[in-house]
């Protein structure tokens, strides 16, 4: 029991700690990322908006999920730019590609979210 006990506590601790990881991770990103400050805007607009629409919850769940999966994205899309940029500030084809592709998966979110919301919608 005691075991239990212990490794329950330790396991707790290092969640803490992870959360605290993350939130570092999104404090660094609101400061630095005007493009994830306005999705997170949008994101706290639509999302309590969902909330409140005649639509099933498969459709609202829909709805929630294609928002918060952009600022997922984003979220790794800017990790990907800041690995870059520690690995070189000098442009090269690959790091521009990186980029490009990061930026890309943010873009392919975006629609993936407009669409939902336009097909639930009309």
């Amino acid at each position: 029991m005691i075991l239990i006990f212990n490794f329950i506590k330790k396991e707790v601790i290092r969640l803490i700690g992870a959360v605290g990881y993350s939130w570092a991770g999104l404090v660094a990103t609101l400061k630095s990322e005007a493009a994830f400050r306005l999705e997170l805007l949008i994101a706290v607009i639509l999302i309590p908006s969902a909330c409140f629409l005649s639509v099933t919850i498969i459709a609202r769940v829909l709805m929630i999920t294609s928002i918060l999966l952009v600022l997922i994205i984003e979220l790794i899309n800017t990790a990907i730019e800041a690995i870059v940029d520690r690995i070189s500030m000098e442009h090269h084809s690959l790091s521009k590609k990186a980029k490009d592709i990061g930026s890309a998966a943010v873009l392919v979110a975006m629609i993936n979210a407009v669409f939902t919301w336009i097909v639930i919608l009309i």
